[in-house]
């Protein structure tokens, strides 16, 4: 029995979804079935000469457009559909089974390779023989012709790696299958009993080493091989072969998989899958060793480039652009939830919002709790409201905490990153999503937009959102008016000291979700500086790659007035200087002033008020001991000491 193990990690780059069902089908066939993860890859090609960023709304259409695939995953499977931007789609095929530690990636083929393309009808054929060349893990190609149900599986045998991983993969299907599985090896007319005997034991041996399934060894004599198989393969609903050896170095073939298997998966009437393991460089002459160095100093050179910031900036405005309209479908984010293991809180926090959070919290319950169960608890924490907010909330159903009353011993001040903060120990979800409640349009997009990258992209550890922001003036809604902070304050700051932050749209947004494995070993500002404060921090743990952004369309809230967004303006900007301190281990100013003078005048008097305005800085959660001790019992640990 073949004690080497199926591929944990699968990549399929799927070209058109509406043809992807025996890619997906065979793909999940092939998964180690304890852990496997099987992704679905889209690739949008960005010319030279073009920023990548130029590919982000085509990108998000072609994951709307891999949405589709989900529905052919088999039961017990789950898909991860992502979509990435590159230059060459070979590139960023290579360069996602290198992100996601692929063990094998999963092709169609059109049945001609890039250097025979007259007739080919496959749009990645010339892209196959550029990933091959590279060789970044196994690989397998299917001809397809729509195998429907697999009864009978056929693998011709010649020896060698690729044969040994075709009989594996062989064996995989007709386990999950239950069909029969049929090796067959071809020898010339002719030989004499005890050759044939010995090729006969040679086969046996060769099936009891590599299947577990019960496996028929056919031996068969044939003047021409290739006619030989095609005959019995066209008796088979599956064909798996091993690519030909290697040529050797004067072979100028241009066949990468061999000549054999390129005819028989072209002419043959089954479906042909023909695999390809990561072969060793081996014995090389000068010139292709000297190829191969020019090739990996291209490759470095590309990395030097992909590690340049204003790159990793484009290629994330590409690839990490959502909009919420992807995640409309409440029941399939829902069901993701549910197979990932995952549960979700919705955090409302609130200062005295009797006007708008009656009609949110009546909203968020209906739609994700009631109709559908997207959302596992829902909290409204309050800070001190004067008005009705908490009675309101509480007559609509949500369960709702003053900030001030969680965790009293360790005090409590002002401001809205304080009752986030706080919000992290009353709940318990894995993921928290946390949304502004001064909204007059609010709409459960503000939730399930956040949400829903986190849901279908594990690499993603945080999503901001993003939004049209009218303004409100002299009782008249105009357009394009708020964010004034963002734009004054925020993005030249970020633009100046934290460029890899400079594509998000709205860094000050309020609507954001993340998951708690990573917001619980974060600092938060008390204030207005948690959410710069967030942006910064979770960048340096994660990278830029482990955050998303996404279009909310349009939000339309209370706008404050100049003397309110100037210390906003200046707690930001005190935060902002602080974190550049500590990333630089030293003093940038000799004193960080924590006070600001507000000039009045008017009717012959002529004044200057001074007020504190200083942002504190709570610790990361996880350092609480109330909060490591609720999470221990809420998972169940029983070695916690008493």
């Amino acid at each position: 029995m073949s004690t080497l193990p199926l591929p944990a990690r699968v990549l399929i780059p799927v070209a058109n979804p509406a043809t992807a069902e025996e890619l997906i089908s065979l793909g999940a066939n092939l998964l180690e079935p304890r852990s496997g993860e099987l992704t679905a890859l889209g690739i949008v090609e960005v010319p030279e000469g073009m920023a990548l960023s130029e590919g982000a709304t085509r990108a998000r259409h072609a994951r709307r457009l891999l949405q589709r695939v989900l529905d052919f995953a088999p039961d017990g499977t789950s898909i991860h559909p992502i979509v990435r931007i590159g230059r060459h789609a070979a590139e960023g095929i290579v360069e996602a089974a290198a992100e996601l530690d692929a063990d094998l990636v999963v092709f169609g083929w059109g049945g001609k390779s890039a250097n025979a393309r007259e007739g080919s009808s496959g749009p990645f054929s010339s892209t196959i023989d550029e990933v091959i060349r590279d060789a970044p893990c196994d690989i397998a190609v299917v001809k397809q012709r729509g195998a429907g149900e697999i009864r009978r599986i056929m693998v011709p045998v010649r020896g060698g790696p690729h044969a040994e991983l075709a009989m594996r993969f062989a064996n995989a299907i007709a386990e999950r299958r239950g069909a029969e599985l049929v090796a067959l090896h071809i020898v010339p007319p002719g030989i004499t009993i005890a050759v044939r005997a010995q090729a006969e034991r040679a086969l046996q041996a060769f099936v009891k080493q590599h299947a577990t399934v019960p496996t028929e060894a056919v031996v068969r004599e044939a003047a021409n091989v290739r006619n030989a198989i095609i005959k019995e393969a066209d008796r088979a609903d599956l064909v798996v072969m091993g690519a030909a050896a290697a040529p050797t170095s004067g072979d100028a073939s241009p066949h990468l998989f061999g000549a054999m298997p390129e005819a028989i998966a072209t002419r043959s009437k089954s479906t042909v899958v023909v695999v390809k393991t990561r072969e060793a460089i081996g014995r090389q002459t000068f010139e292709q060793l000297a190829a191969r160095a020019e090739t990996l100093a291209a490759a470095d050179r590309a990395a030097e480039e992909a590690r340049a910031v204003p790159t990793r900036v484009d290629r994330w405005f590409g690839e990490s652009n959502f909009h919420h309209t992807e995640f409309a479908d409440l029941r399939r984010l829902t069901q993701l939830k549910e197979k990932q293991g995952l549960t979700v809180s919705l955090v409302l926090p609130t200062l005295n919002e009797e006007e708008t959070i009656g009609p949110i919290v009546r909203r968020a319950i209906r739609d994700m709790v009631g109709r559908i169960p997207l959302l596992d608890e829902i909290l409204v924490i309050d800070s001190a409201s004067t008005d009705r907010t908490r009675e309101i909330a509480e007559a609509e159903g949500a369960r709702v905490v003053q900030h001030p009353d969680v965790l009293s011993r360790y005090g409590s001040f002002r401001g809205k990153g304080e009752a986030l903060w706080k919000s992290l120990f009353e709940t318990s979800g894995d993921i928290v999503v946390w949304a502004d409640t001064d909204v007059r349009n609010w709409h459960p997009r503000m939730v399930y937009g956040t949400l829903g990258p986190l849901l279908h992209e594990p690499r993603l550890q945080y999503v901001k959102g993003y939004y049209q922001r009218p303004i409100v003036q002299d009782g008249i809604l105009r357009e394009g008016g708020g964010g004034r902070v963002t734009e004054l304050v925020a993005r030249p700051l970020i633009n100046l000291f934290y460029p890899e932050l400079s594509g998000f749209i709205q860094p000050l947004a309020g609507e954001y979700a993340g998951r708690r494995s990573i917001l619980e070993q974060l600092p938060f500002f008390t204030g207005y500086a948690v959410e710069i404060g967030h942006l910064i921090d979770i960048s340096e743990r994660v990278g830029l790659e482990g955050l998303g952004q996404v279009d909310l369309d349009r939000r339309v809230h209370r706008n404050q007035e100049l003397e309110g967004l100037s210390r906003m303006s200046f707690v930001i900007l005190q935060a902002v200087m602080k974190r550049l301190e500590e990333r630089r281990k030293t003093r940038l100013f000799a004193e960080l002033g924590s006070t600001m003078k507000l000039p009045r005048s008017g009717r012959g008097r002529l004044s200057l008020e001074v007020i504190e305005l200083a942002d504190m800085e709570r610790p990361p959660i996880i350092r609480i001991p109330e909060y490591v001790e609720r999470r221990s019992e809420a998972s169940g640990d029983v070695t916690r000491g008493p």
